[in-house]
């Protein structure tokens, strides 16, 4: 297993748009490269174009009698 110094970066791809994001505790927005790319990956779960694969449910039946 490679191990870094101190002086070293770990860089990753920016899950949005593929930039280099730098893993330090400077980079905001980490493993993102900005707000912006970060909020566009929050939109894509939210409107479900990205999901964890599964087994459709049906809805709870909430009938309490209000």
């Amino acid at each position: 297993m490679k191990q870094h110094t101190a002086g070293s970066t770990h860089t990753v791809p920016c899950p949005s748009c593929n930039a280099n994001v730098e893993w330090t505790v400077a980079a905001r927005w980490r493993p993102f490269c900005s707000e912006r790319c970060r909020l566009i990956d929050l939109g894509n779960w939210l409107d479900e174009t990205n999901r964890i694969p599964g087994e459709h449910s049906p809805p709870e039946n909430n009938d309490s009698g209000f």
